[in-house]
Parts: C-alpha cells; sequence; structure tokens
C-alpha cells in the first residue's frame, strides 16, 4: 500500500471520527453557533427559527395574533449583536413559559441559508437585519414590496434594541408590557364576564383540555377491562361533536387503533413504549398547545386552567349533539368523569349529580340545560368553599352563569333568600339560546385541513362550526365508520406505517392489559 492510499484512510476515518462526535441540526437552526460557546453552554432561544419548510406551516397554526419576523444572517456582525435585544423581548410571547402567550409570535428566518434565499427574495430583504409585522395568517404564501402603501404587513423602523422594539409592539397593541415583567404578575387579563367575544380562544383550551386529560389517562394507567367501554363511548362523542377539527381526526385514529394501544385481553399489559404509541397519533394535531390556556387562564398559576378548560369542553359537545344523542352524550361523560377524573371529591360530587337523573335525556336542549344547572350546582358550592378558605381566583371569583351581563335575557326575576342566598327564576328557551351561540357558534377553530377543507375563510380563520352528525353514536361500527371518513388518507396511511413498524416489536414482547 502506498503512502498516499495511507494517508487518504488516515484523513477519511479523522473525518469519520469527527462527523461521529457532532450533533446534526435542522436547516435554520443556529443551536450548532450555540454549541461551542465559551462556557460550552447552550442558552435558551425563545424566538422560533423559521426556513422554508416551517414558514407557512407555523404562522396558519400559530396560537398568536400577531407575528415578528426578523430577517438576518448567522455571518451579520450586527444581527449577532442585535440577537439579546430581540431574546428579551422574545421571551415575554413565546414558549410554554411566556409572561404574555397567545399575543405576538416572535420568529426568524437566516437568509444566508440557501434554502431560505426565495422566501428572503419574495419580503424584499434589503439590510440585516429587517423585521416585519402583521397577522400570522398574511405570511402565510405571502409577498411584500417595499412600493406597497396599503399592505397590513409592516416593516418595524424603530426596533434597534429591546426597550425600543417592546415600545413599538405597546403602541400597535396599546399594551403596557415591560421588559421584567413575570409569568401571572401586571398581567392585564380581559374578564370573560365583559367580553362575549373572549370565547373564541377557549377553542385552544378545549384542544389541551382533551390532550392533558388521556395524557393523564396513559401516565396513571388507568384503562382497566372494566372501563374500556366509557373511554370508547367518549372517544366516539369527541370524533363526531369535538369543536376543534384537528381533534376530531385524532380522536379518530386513536379510536381506530384503540385495540393496539389498549389491549382488551385481561392477561395483557400495554407496552412499554405505549405511550410514544399514543405521541404518534397527535391526539389534537402537531402543535398541541401546553401551558398556553387563554380564554381558561387564571390569575394565579394554580387557578382555572385544566378544569375550566374540560368544563368548557363538555358544555361545547351538549350543544353540538342531535336530539337522539342525548341520552349517550349524558352517559358517556358521566362515566368519563367518574372513571378518569382524579380529582376525587369533585368525581364523587358530580357523579351524584348524575345518579340523580331519574329519566333518559330526549331532546339535546334537556341535556345542555341538565349540564348547565349542573355546573352552577359546582359553582355554588365552590363559591362557599374558596370564600371562606381564601382559595378562589381574585380575577375570577366564582359566579352564577350565565350573568345578566352575557344574557340579560336568560333573567326572568331574581332575588335574595333569608339566608342570604340567592334565587334566579331562569328562562330556559333563552337560556339554551344562549349556550348554542356561546359554546357552538362562537367557539370556532382557526386551523386549516386542507384536506378536508374548501379555501373559505372569515377573517382569516376556517369556519370550523362542527357541523351535527344524524347518526347516533352509539354502535361501535357506526362509530368506527364515522372515525374513517374522519380521517384523511394521510391519517391512515400513518397507521399501516405504524403498525408495520411495530409488529416485530409486538412479536418480541407479549401484551398484558394494566
Amino acid at each position: 500500500m502506498s503512502m498516499t492510499q495511507i494517508c487518504l484512510i488516515l484523513i477519511v476515518n479523522s473525518l469519520l471520527l469527527l462527523s461521529s462526535k457532532v450533533e446534526s441540526f435542522p436547516p435554520g437552526s443556529r443551536s450548532i453557533l450555540r454549541e461551542f460557546s465559551k462556557d460550552n453552554a447552550v442558552s435558551t432561544d425563545y424566538a422560533v427559527d423559521f426556513n422554508i419548510t416551517n414558514f407557512d406551516a407555523v404562522l396558519r397554526d400559530t396560537l398568536a395574533t400577531f407575528a415578528i419576523i426578523e430577517f438576518f444572517a448567522h455571518w451579520c456582525p450586527a444581527c449577532r449583536n442585535y440577537k439579546p435585544h430581540y431574546e428579551k423581548v422574545a421571551r415575554l410571547f413565546n414558549g410554554p413559559d411566556a409572561v404574555h402567550p397567545g399575543i405576538v409570535l416572535m420568529a426568524r428566518m437566516d437568509c444566508a441559508l440557501k434554502i431560505n434565499n426565495e422566501l428572503c427574495d419574495r419580503f424584499s430583504v434589503a439590510h440585516y437585519p429587517m423585521l416585519f409585522w402583521g397577522p400570522p395568517s398574511k405570511f402565510v404564501s405571502a409577498a411584500w414590496e417595499s412600493k406597497e402603501e396599503k399592505s397590513v404587513i409592516r416593516v418595524i423602523d424603530d426596533g434597534r434594541t429591546a426597550e425600543k422594539l417592546l415600545s413599538w409592539i405597546n403602541k400597535q397593541l396599546g399594551s403596557s408590557y415591560a421588559l421584567d415583567d413575570k409569568k401571572f404578575e401586571n398581567e392585564q387579563l380581559l374578564s370573560n364576564i365583559s367580553d362575549p367575544g373572549q370565547i373564541v380562544h377557549a377553542v385552544y383550551d378545549v384542544e389541551e383540555a382533551k390532550a392533558i386529560a388521556f395524557e393523564i389517562i396513559f401516565e396513571h394507567k388507568m384503562i382497566k377491562s372494566e372501563n374500556r367501554a366509557s373511554v370508547i363511548k367518549f372517544l366516539q362523542l369527541l370524533v363526531a361533536h369535538h369543536p376543534s377539527k384537528r381533534c376530531r381526526k385524532g380522536s379518530a385514529e386513536v379510536l381506530v387503533n384503540f385495540d393496539d394501544l389498549w389491549p382488551p385481553d385481561e392477561k395483557q399489559e400495554i407496552v412499554s413504549n405505549g405511550k410514544s404509541m399514543l405521541g404518534n397519533f397527535q391526539i389534537c394535531g402537531k402543535e398541541v398547545p401546553v401551558g398556553h390556556w387563554m380564554f381558561c387562564r387564571g390569575s394565579k398559576n394554580d387557578t382555572r386552567g385544566f378544569s375550566c378548560g374540560l368544563w368548557v369542553l363538555v358544555h361545547s359537545l351538549s350543544v353540538r349533539i342531535e336530539d337522539a344523542e342525548s341520552q349517550f352524550a349524558f352517559t358517556a361523560i358521566c362515566d368519563f368523569i367518574n372513571n378518569f377524573f382524579i380529582c376525587e371529591e369533585c368525581r364523587q360530587h358530580f357523579y351524584r349529580m348524575c345518579s340523580r337523573v331519574e329519566g333518559p335525556f330526549n331532546p339535546s336542549s334537556d341535556f345542555a340545560l341538565w349540564l348547565w344547572k349542573a355546573h352552577n350546582t359546582v359553582n355554588e358550592r365552590l363559591m362557599k368553599e374558596e370564600a371562606s378558605l381564601g382559595t378562589g381566583d381574585p380575577n375570577f371569583p366564582k359566579i352564577i352563569w350565565p350573568p345578566k351581563q352575557l344574557c340579560s335575557s336568560c333573567y326572568l326575576s331574581h332575588g335574595q333568600r333569608d339566608d342570604g342566598t340567592s334565587w334566579i327564576d331562569w328562562n330556559k328557551d333563552e337560556v339554551f339560546k344562549f349556550l348554542i351561540n356561546y359554546y357552538g357558534k362562537a367557539l370556532a377553530s382557526p386551523f386549516k385541513d386542507k384536506d378536508l377543507l374548501g379555501s373559505e375563510v372569515i377573517d382569516g380563520a376556517i369556519d370550523d362550526l362542527a357541523a351535527s352528525t344524524n347518526a347516533v353514536v352509539v354502535p361501535v361500527g357506526a362509530a368506527l365508520a364515522i372515525a374513517l371518513a374522519s380521517c384523511a388518507c394521510g391519517a391512515i396511511a400513518c397507521y399501516w406505517r405504524l403498525r408495520q413498524k411495530s409488529r416485530k416489536y409486538y412479536h418480541i414482547h407479549s401484551l398484558k392489559n394494566i
């Protein structure tokens, strides 16, 4: 072997050894730039890294009302110096620990990467860094020209420091955010009593509530042979009537694969990697919110949140069902809460209310009004407990719902009893109309589904008011038919791929029921 060949072999081996120690990073990521810092510590980036592959998808599905996109080049010294300023502001709005979530999505696009050249050209990027502001949906498949005077996408011309950028944002929003704001402090929470339009934001909360509920069920290994039917019935209800289209699709996929996730044989036990399997089904889509409570956000960390989201979810289901589904919906919700809600006292109180119902529900209005009455019963009980213990949310005390500010026509008369408690004579027809409008028509999903929807857009959001099905969802066969119809071809393909990949694993490891 010649010396040249030996040298070549040594060089190749060295390169292979080096490459095995270097982590790969996705296009557009600047993690590799952070990796070799002086102290080898990776700093937290709050701004989202964009590239041509995720630009439209993230902007289409974001929770935020507005977006700021910084176009930069990683070789630009001014961009590197500006990054700490941008991150100070991004900390307030981005990520699960955001101080003011759901308002502004802050992102970056590296124009020095060839993959992004076309996108940067579309926005006529003339210098670095260059900041754009606008509604997220307006950036999707869009372009910008400097000569455009009426474009909703605007250039931020005075954001060279964190202070200036936040001041610019405050002027646009009429807000008074500060760089030293901390979570749940100085938060100007709007009251859902005075602003009925806020319920539109609750679609994010019912998505998160559903995801958390099933996460709890799995992590606590709560599904047994005796309660499998209650999970299936609740999934059937979600497939047909969840207000979020992506949650209906996710529920359908879990329902189709239910026996693989939770085998019916009592002698079997779910495999140890079952949680990751469930994650593959994305029960409410790829970007289910985590910690971004919007309508259900409390003024303190330990108030509202999941319990509020779950109430909104069941109310939204109750106003979407058909008359023939009323009793099924009632038993599905009552059984699900009884079997899987892990607040023991709450579970017992709710199931006692369910048990006191004597006859079957017929019109859908009967079930919706029963659930409304049950919620007010819970609020009355908690009102007294929270008042005596001081554990309530000062900005969102428990009240009888709906208040007069939201539905004055719901009240025929009201007054005070001798013992200090209040009484209300309700106009139940008006209450039902309110519930239909509030938890039905106003609670819509803004997420677009290319496979199942056309291009109809209302004010930048998809008109996703769930159309009620005429089918009764009691039979499992009918539920599976609904599930299969709800799943797009991509979901079915994903299912078969998962089956093929997991077949070998299932062959090796026997399954036992939890």
